[in-house]
């Protein structure tokens, strides 16, 4: 299900934004733990305090104007119909730990997929309450699971 064909306001589609960005940066952090070993890896990442500026000030001009405006940034960008691009950038705080320190590398990763699956679960938990409805676990939950991504499910 495209989660945008469920927006019918300005609140639902800042959620909807909410959900899809964790969704994205979910598998970003999972490629970033099963291609480790890999040679030349990159970790990578979604800025996350961009996101959250971005949304912020949407928020904002929602409040003052009960209208929506979402502005592009360096690293999201908005399309028509809802549509948005989140740019991958280098994590430079996980590519120095890739360098030396495994656990560190590993346990930063395992952080940040906690957090990610904290705010999404939040976002998802307010669009059901604001929509008085659960919706079906494939719609919200777009992530593979790890063992099906090493399987390559």
């Amino acid at each position: 299900m495209d989660l945008s064909s469920i927006v019918t306001d300005n609140i639902t589609e800042v959620l909807v934004k909410v959900i899809e960005f964790a969704g994205r940066r979910h598998k970003i952090l999972t490629r970033n733990i099963l291609d480790a070993n890999t040679a030349d890896f990159l970790p990578m990442d979604l800025d996350v305090a961009e996101f959250s500026d971005v949304m912020m000030t949407g928020i904002a001009e929602h409040i003052r104007s009960k209208r929506l405006l979402l502005c592009d940034s360096e690293n999201i960008k908005f399309g028509v119909g809802g549509d948005f691009v989140s740019i991958e950038i280098v994590d430079q705080e996980a590519k120095h730990l890739l360098e030396g320190n495994m656990a560190g590398y590993l346990e930063l990763q395992i952080e940040k997929l906690t957090e990610n699956l904290l705010n999404k679960k939040v976002a998802v938990q307010l669009l059901e309450q604001k929509h008085g409805q659960s919706w079906p676990t494939e719609c919200l939950n777009d992530e593979p699971r790890m063992e099906d991504k090493r399987q390559g499910l």
